[in-house]
């Protein structure tokens, strides 16, 4: 799947089952694979360290659970947000 990541931001992010999750707010790109790794549902800039740990702990998805993007992202959800998303 291929996509420009400005396409991406500000997509809402629902589960599979139609779970509304969130809207892109930030996208963490892995510069020596050149492949997004995380989708953030909040802002990752100006914000301290531990609270940068909690949104990607609590308010990202792993973008290997991406399953589509289109009109909107759809991810599989695999137990709690905080789990492995």
């Amino acid at each position: 799947m291929s996509t420009k990541v400005s396409k991406i931001y500000g997509m809402d992010i629902y589960t599979d089952s139609g779970k509304f999750l969130g809207r892109v707010q930030d996208i963490l790109i892995d510069l020596e694979q050149g492949k997004i790794v995380r989708v953030a549902m909040e802002p990752l800039a100006n914000v301290s360290k531990d609270e940068a740990k909690r949104i990607l702990r609590e308010k990202s998805v792993l973008y290997s659970s991406v399953k589509s993007v289109e009109d909107v992202v759809v991810v599989t959800k695999v137990g709690g947000l905080g789990a492995e998303m």
